[in-house]
């Protein structure tokens, strides 16, 4: 439905606040430019300067550049009013553009007014910004890391491809305005401007009026926000409709020069000066504005995140599309007349061609939207079993770690899971983002290592998880006993994503167990410079310079592992054994019963703590020991033989 607008009696003179807020959006857009060029030319730049960026904090207690601009701009915007929106926001400016064009081929976007979609901006918001906190309180995760990260390499990895961006823009930007009308997307789906429009209520900072003002209207015709103007600054002296963007076109055109940009008393409460009667109405029944809302809800829920591909902006998009067209299929079979643009769909009862035109692409809209949401709901099967066997991820990838056990249900979530995801590609227009990744993982928790390997290979050639999946087919060789096959690919993990430490440690496990014991000490000392030290790291560093006859850095090596990591039993167990080998007893006992604290079942350490226990010449302890470890392990011949020995010491003693 239309906005009445009183009819000027004068020629609207052109706006000159248009050119400045061109000129100004142009100069953001050089400056983004700028700094993707930056980061392309030197591989790292500041994180993106973007809202979206904030969410990190909430998702994973990260402070970010994004996070700062967010948190500037609504301070600004609480003072000086929601200018932001108008003068600096991309997809504001494409809107503006479409309704542009739409109007010079005669076609000028008539906002849908509708009282529930008008919740969706700070639903959105919620979502984006406050239900990953909540649901990281839900499962327990910590609050209490947060770090910063301003600078960043991966400057892209939270944005879609190209292709999807500019699909983004064209929806969000282009056929919202056409279907939702001017600032369609702004009014019913963006997230960023819930926020600002709580921020604009509190700005003393906003359009107001002198008592040169006429009533003549210009300034309602020209705004591109849908703010009615002429009838805010007659009842309140000024605009207090949060919607008001700043873009100050209707200043600009007021014939008397009645409107001002300045400072006054807030809007909160502000009495009226001034009434009139107001064209403001919601022409929809609650029966239409239900059946919007559930469409819009169901429409976002099968299209976010869809193939892996669809971000939150395009899919609130596609879903406010998908509700008007859902609402106007319901005009259509309703009501006896409706048109829609130029077209007339219905009249007298009786469906025009071009009604029953509209009715045929409905159809193939809603058999796309069914069968989109099928490809969907396979992924969140498969999803939900990724999940519950998260804690089996690391140790796919941990060439440290035994291969994970599964118990009989692990397998049958694990089965499941799988199958879904092989329907959802089976099923699906494209191959679904991601999946081939965790269906490679999947098969390696099932035993399934030719169709691991083959899912891997798969997931590589399509750049997904890269790194990932070289690592596990570098433990796939390892465990086929192939080092020179898991060197390479653990290498060519290290290419894939030199910021994970995970293939580093690999790699060096594999050079010392083939011999190369200079060439592992290097990735270690490389990987402990680049990304700080660890205990994986520091232990096997350890390791290799035990095995090369050095102990004393073998010493220092573990003891910084213990320092990372108290409960670190191999590296306690590793430590005892190389101040023993350096004869320093005393120490190597100590440490030798701590590890019995932790692992008192464990027979071996017991017998290398009895070992040295002869070497301190406290033989009846040392008996003690071998004795807990052959109730431990029956039979066991080296410690039978130190019994023996025990026995024979004892004999010559008397």
């Amino acid at each position: 439905m239309p906005l009445p607008v009183i009819q000027p009696k004068t020629r609207i003179r052109a706006s000159r606040s248009t050119r400045w807020r061109a000129g100004v959006l142009v100069a953001i857009h050089l400056l983004i430019a700028a700094h993707i060029t930056h980061w392309l030319v030197t591989g790292r730049s500041v994180t993106p300067v973007e809202p979206s960026e904030a969410a990190a904090l909430a998702r994973s207690g990260v402070i970010n550049a994004g996070l700062i601009f967010f948190v500037a701009t609504i301070l600004l915007t609480a003072v000086f009013g929601r200018f932001f929106c108008g003068w600096g926001c991309h997809l504001v400016a494409l809107q503006d553009l479409a309704r542009g064009l739409f109007e010079k081929f005669g076609r000028r976007p008539k906002l849908l007014r509708s009282r529930l979609l008008a919740w969706v901006p700070a639903i959105a918001f919620g979502y984006a910004f406050l239900w990953p906190a909540v649901y990281r309180w839900w499962i327990g995760d910590s609050f209490s890391q947060v770090e910063t990260e301003f600078t960043t390499a991966h400057f892209w990895s939270t944005f879609p491809g190209w292709g999807i961006g500019i699909l983004t823009f064209l929806i969000c930007g282009f056929l919202i305005v056409y279907f939702l009308g001017a600032k369609g997307f702004c009014t019913y789906a963006c997230p960023y401007g819930a926020v600002f429009g709580v921020a604009e209520r509190l700005a003393p900072m906003r359009i107001r009026v002198t008592d040169a003002c006429e009533g003549c209207g210009h300034c309602t015709a020209v705004c591109t926000s849908n703010v009615r103007v002429h009838e805010e600054v007659r009842d309140f002296g000024m605009v207090v409709d949060n919607g008001c963007m700043k873009c100050l076109d209707c200043v600009s055109v007021c014939p008397n020069d009645a409107l001002y940009y300045g400072a006054g008393p807030l809007p909160i409460g502000a009495p009226r000066r001034a009434s009139g009667p107001s064209m403001k109405k919601y022409p929809l029944s609650w029966v239409e504005e239900v059946l919007l809302a559930a469409v819009f809800l169901l429409g976002f829920l099968v299209f976010r995140g869809l193939y892996g591909y669809v971000p939150l902006l395009m899919a609130l998009g596609v879903a406010g599309i998908l509700s008007y067209l859902a609402l106007l299929t319901y005009q259509l079979l309703a009501r006896r007349n409706l048109a829609f643009k130029s077209w007339r769909l219905k009249s007298g009862g009786r469906i025009a061609p071009a009604g029953l035109s509209f009715l045929v692409v409905a159809a193939l809209v809603l058999a796309f939207t069914i069968h989109s949401g099928a490809v969907r709901y396979f992924i969140a099967r498969g999803d939900s079993a990724a999940g519950v066997l998260g804690h089996w991820q690391g140790s796919v990838l941990d060439l440290a770690a035994p291969r994970p056990a599964l118990s009989a249900r692990e397998r049958d979530v694990v089965a499941r899971g799988r199958a879904a995801y092989a329907l959802a590609r089976r099923i699906g227009w494209v191959d679904t983002l991601g999946a081939a990744p965790m269906m490679a993982s999947m098969e390696y928790l099932l035993g399934n290592d030719a169709e691991a390997s083959r899912q891997a290979h798969s997931a590589i050639v399509k750049d997904e998880l890269a790194g990932r999946m070289q690592q596990l087919l570098g433990r796939l060789a390892y465990e086929d006993d192939d080092l020179v096959a898991a060197t390479t690919r653990f290498e060519a993990a290290i290419a894939a994503d030199a910021f994970d430490a995970r293939p580093h440690t690999s790699l060096g496990i594999v050079l010392a167990q083939r011999g190369q014991l200079d060439s592992a000490r290097r990735v270690f000392q490389h990987a402990i410079s680049s990304f700080g030290a660890s205990a994986a790291l520091e232990y096997n560093l350890g390791l290799v310079e035990a095995y090369a006859g050095r102990l004393s850095e073998a010493v220092v090596r573990f003891e910084r592992t213990l320092n990372l990591e108290p409960e670190h039993l191999p590296g306690r167990e590793n430590l005892a054994g190389t101040l023993a080998a350096l004869g320093r007893l005393e120490e190597s006992l100590g440490h030798y019963e701590q590890a019995i604290n932790q692992s008192p079942n464990d027979p071996v350490t017991r017998l290398f703590m009895a070992q040295v226990l002869v070497g301190l010449s406290r033989h009846e302890a040392a008996e003690t020991q071998v004795d807990s470890a052959l109730r431990l392990s029956p039979n066991w011949p080296e410690a039978l033989r130190m019994k023996d020995q025990l026995a024979q010491f004892h004999r010559a003693g008397e």
